[in-house]
């Protein structure tokens, strides 16, 4: 595929092509409770990154597909939502009842998780030019998922000596090699340990430990019905398994007294 996009590219934009390439890096490997068919959310894990998500992430990410009432997926109570919600949105544009003219209210369970800016020029204006990503599918929409976004949430460095001019990160860029294109415009987000407080019981809050725990969020916010769709299929496979056997028992009743 590599090869095919440089042959499209003009022969200075495939060298520079070329020079990505050799300091691009491959995601780290990552291990999460949800991995694998048997995997499972770790509600633990999945609080400590959204704390990550609201304190970090938020200030310039949206999770616009995701309500405040999710939340109780994870573990949260009924009271807990409520305060997360009113706390986080204290005017939510709405209509005086009375007058019919425009309010504003506390944030609400059933309402969306909003966004920092109130539109896209806005977000652009406040980054550089460069739009922030809703993050409600990200560990979907990257390749890579997960390992992706821990990679880059941790992967922030400085440029080594050996980087071409041409590839050297410009004014408001910031070198990352899990990154495709080396350079991007999100500073990094996690700059010290113990920057989200955890609660007693937890994990010290390094970076990396953060990384890992606001990627396991994501993951759950992608696919939020993963443990579901683990056990129904299990029971679809079981059910199989159980119908292929009284098949084959049946086919040796029926066929017993018949020569072959």
């Amino acid at each position: 595929m590599a090869a095919l996009t440089i042959a499209f590219l003009m022969p200075r934009e495939a060298a520079e092509h070329n020079a990505m390439l050799d300091f691009h890096k491959h995601p780290k490997a990552l291990k999460l409770a949800s991995d694998g068919p048997f995997g499972k959310f770790d509600r633990q894990q999945l609080q400590r990154g959204f704390a990550v998500y609201k304190e970090v992430c938020s200030a310039c990410h949206s999770a616009n597909l995701l309500s405040f009432r999710n939340l109780a997926e994870i573990g949260y109570d009924e009271g807990q939502v409520k305060t997360i919600a009113k706390e986080w949105s204290h005017e939510v544009p709405s209509v005086n009842p009375d007058t019919g003219e425009a309010a504003t209210r506390p944030g609400l369970p059933t309402d969306r998780i909003p966004s920092p800016y109130p539109n896209e020029v806005a977000a652009r204006a406040a980054n550089n030019n460069a739009l922030p990503p809703d993050l409600s599918l990200i560990a979907k929409a990257r390749e890579g998922g997960p390992a992706y976004i821990y990679s880059l949430l941790t992967g922030y460095q400085n440029p080594p000596a050996n980087l071409p001019k041409e590839l050297q990160p410009g004014t408001g860029l910031h070198y990352n090699p899990y990154f495709a294109n080396l350079n991007l415009a999100m500073a990094p987000p996690l700059t010290s340990d113990g920057q989200v407080t955890y609660g007693e019981g937890n994990p010290p809050a390094t970076v990396d430990q953060m990384a890992k725990d606001v990627t396991a969020f994501l993951v759950w916010a992608a696919e939020p019905n993963l443990e579901k769709r683990h056990q129904t299929g299990w029971a679809v496979l079981g059910f199989l398994l159980f119908a292929t056997v009284l098949a084959y028992l049946s086919y040796r009743n029926i066929w017993a007294g018949v020569k072959h």
